[in-house]
């Protein structure tokens, strides 16, 4: 089985970021998931260091449409 922990610890590291700097997203906003899928494509593809997986994570949400949730 594949050691996920990075991608586990990415993606809460990122969500954690995220909603510090937005304090009106609530912890289950479905932004959560697409950052979750959206890293997770990344981890398939070879990314598997937690700080660049972060950075893709942020970069992300930071490019999501306000309307996209």
């Amino acid at each position: 089985m594949v050691d996920d922990i990075p991608l586990r610890k990415a993606v809460d590291t990122v969500w954690s970021l995220y909603r510090a700097s937005h304090r009106d997203i609530d912890a289950a906003d479905s932004r959560r998931c697409l950052l979750e899928r959206h890293l997770k494509g990344r981890w398939e593809a070879g990314v598997n260091e937690v700080d660049e997986l972060t950075g893709f994570g942020l970069a992300y949400l930071d490019r999501l449409p306000e309307n996209e949730c």
